[in-house]
């Protein structure tokens, strides 16, 4: 097999879900694709990759660079940037595909908080590798009331939410902590749920 095309496939067989049989595939219908898809998509992934970043609040990512306080600027995202968003609710998800699961739900209108992993000693995934650092400064900067988990049901994801929880009980209190009701089913991500049973869940969310 031709070098580069060999290169191409194991890049994408590096993504998430995506097998080697996949990757051929795929690598395939680019090649030969005659309208200009490939080439398209190259340059989509090249304008992605240089203008997009994480918010440096959230960690959603944005391609909006503006100063968000006299002192600091940075990437702040539509959600951190939307005044009607400070509600007083915090909802902690792993990734940003669970923002846009909630946000296509239409569950949700606060604002958001990517924890970026979750706590595994299998994975060897510690508290340094998670977006935390500024959580607790987060909550005071924005008078959070009510932080919402909405981490998977899984043994990692309880790990990380008691770790969170914990910590920001220690340096803040009358703080509300809350999670999704028993509508999301053990070993679940919210990619997997269909809006109904989320609506459910996050309407039913129970006080921790």
């Amino acid at each position: 097999m031709n070098t580069k095309i060999e290169k191409l496939i194991k890049q994408f067989a590096k993504l998430p879900r995506v097998g080697g049989r996949a990757a051929q595939r795929i690598t395939l219908a680019l090649l030969q694709d005659k309208t200009g898809k490939s080439a398209a998509l190259a340059a989509a992934l090249i304008e992605t990759a240089e203008n997009i970043k994480p918010c440096s609040i959230c960690g959603c990512l944005t391609d909006n660079d503006i100063r968000y306080s006299d002192t600091v600027s940075g990437y702040r995202c539509e959600f951190c940037n939307n005044a009607s968003r400070a509600n007083g609710q915090l909802c902690l998800v792993r990734d940003l595909g669970d923002v846009w699961t909630l946000e296509k739900s239409g569950v949700f209108r606060g604002r958001y908080h990517i924890v970026g992993g979750l706590l595994s000693a299998a994975m060897g995934t510690t508290p340094d590798d998670l977006n935390i650092d500024n959580l607790s400064a987060r909550v005071k900067d924005e008078n959070i009331t009510e932080i919402i988990f909405a981490l998977p049901n899984t043994v990692e994801g309880k790990t990380t939410q008691h770790f969170i929880m914990n910590n920001l009980r220690f340096e803040i209190c009358d703080l509300k902590f809350t999670e999704l009701a028993s509508g999301v089913p053990l070993g679940g991500d919210l990619d997997y749920i269909d809006d109904g049973t989320l609506s459910i869940a996050f309407s039913g969310r129970k006080t921790i």
